[in-house]
């Protein structure tokens, strides 16, 4: 079980390291700052590992006792959680969409919590409260600074000689800070459990973690960096210096705090509030968009429900969950085929 969950929770780090590229070089590869993508993956690579090494331990406080208790989480526990966040996870790099790794991985510690009848229900319920609070600000933040570079950006680029390679500088600097504060809180994701269950150090655990993350982001980020910096929303060199330093900045306060935050989010709806800044809200009518906020919804739910199922099958022996999960799978099945059939029989009624 312990070789177990060092494979699951490296496979876990390498995934978060995928998922965070989008989040922290999307803004500089998509306003043409980093124009190659491989420079920008191993720019995320670098600044992610130095930011999990040098700040990356106060939120695995939070990940490994601040959500259940620290006694609960054995190394048995241990497997199930990084195994139902890192499916989830890798499922939605698959897709390419932006995924936020701190509410999968609370998701799948609170389905393990609630199977073994643990859960610290008021910090979880300020922890959401932050998720709903944070990528709000984000945006309301990136709107009022677009509207102001909209009108700035223009005369100074005409009025200021050499202009724009100082500009260039300042995105991917923004880009690096992004990638640091995501390797701060995003860490301890893949690490957490395993520390509260003994298997790792801290210090350890970081290294560790921070070394996969890196890797992840060189071998898995490709279509998550494209997701963020071309299908949303074409950005200027200050917009995206705008969205970088906006959403590092509120992710780097919540890691001071312990608390592990939708940094993703974070990022992608300060991209939607520097894009309402000039084309408005047809931004919201792209596809791509609606497939990410419907993805922020089902992750979590979906790693609490695979964490609490395991848990109560392998650790509890009980299948009664088993059951239920399955007779509602096969009754959605059923529903779904059903309506491409009832559509036929009404063409052809008309």
């Amino acid at each position: 079980m312990v070789i177990a969950a060092w494979l699951i929770a490296l496979f876990f780090a390498a995934n978060i390291g995928a998922s965070g590229t989008a989040a922290s070089m999307g803004a500089a590869y998509g306003a043409g700052a980093v124009r190659k993508k491989w420079i920008a993956l191993l720019l995320v690579a670098v600044s992610a590992f130095l930011g999990a090494v040098i700040g990356g331990g106060s939120v695995v406080k939070t990940i490994g006792s601040g959500i259940v208790p620290s006694h609960v989480i054995t190394v048995e526990i241990t497997v199930i959680i990084l195994g139902a966040a890192c499916l989830t996870l890798f499922g939605s790099n698959l897709f390419g969409v932006p995924l936020s790794t701190s509410e999968v991985t609370v998701g799948a510690v609170v389905g393990a919590g609630l199977a073994m009848g643990h859960v610290y229900y008021a910090h979880l319920l300020f922890i959401i409260a932050v998720w709903l609070v944070m990528p709000f600000i984000a945006m309301c933040i990136a709107l009022m600074l677009g509207i102001l570079v909209r009108h700035v950006e223009p005369r100074l680029l005409r009025q200021v000689k050499g202009m724009v390679p100082v500009l260039i500088s300042l995105l991917v600097l923004a880009g690096c800070y992004e990638a640091f504060s995501a390797g701060m809180n995003n860490v301890a994701n893949a690490v957490g459990p395993m520390v509260a269950s003994g298997i790792l150090s801290v210090h350890a655990g970081l290294y560790w973690g921070a070394l996969f993350v890196s890797l992840g982001a060189l071998t898995l980020g490709s279509k998550v960096l494209d997701t963020n910096a071309k299908k949303i929303t074409k950005l200027s060199l200050m917009q995206g210096i705008v969205v970088s330093f906006t959403s590092a900045t509120l992710v780097l306060v919540a890691s001071i705090l312990g608390l592990p935050v939708p940094q993703t989010q974070a990022t992608t709806m300060a991209i939607f509030g520097v894009g309402q800044s000039h084309v408005g809200s047809d931004i919201w009518r792209q596809g791509v968009v609606t497939r990410i906020l419907k993805t922020w919804i089902v992750s979590p739910v979906t790693s609490l429900l695979v964490s609490y199922l395991l848990v109560d099958i392998l650790a509890r022996n009980q299948y009664t969950s088993l059951f239920i999960a399955v007779a509602s799978v096969v009754v959605a099945f059923l529903y779904w085929s059903m309506r491409p059939h009832t559509r036929r029989v009404k063409v052809e009624e008309e």
